[in-house]
């Protein structure tokens, strides 16, 4: 049996009110939130798999996809005192 599953990488911040929020860069509009994290992996595995269906039958989305998708490559993270 051949496995079909695909990674992607899912940025997580925390918004101003305590809620996490997850995206994933290589779906454009594919964001969640939820007040744990571990609500937050099973809410963002459901938008990214809604987001492939979408892809599979509308066009316009695929054509999205092509123009606005990346995959990003994690450098670093900083705090910056101004």
């Amino acid at each position: 049996m051949r496995n079909n599953r695909k990674q992607f990488k899912v940025i997580i911040e925390r918004g101003e009110d305590g809620y996490f929020v997850a995206s994933v860069p290589a779906l454009p509009g594919c964001h969640t939130q939820a007040k744990t994290l571990s609500d937050l992996n099973k809410r963002i595995k459901e938008a990214i798999s809604l987001c492939l269906d979408v892809a599979k039958t509308d066009p316009q989305y695929r054509k999205q996809l092509s123009r606005l998708a990346y995959e990003p490559s994690f450098i670093a993270l900083e705090t910056v005192e101004v």
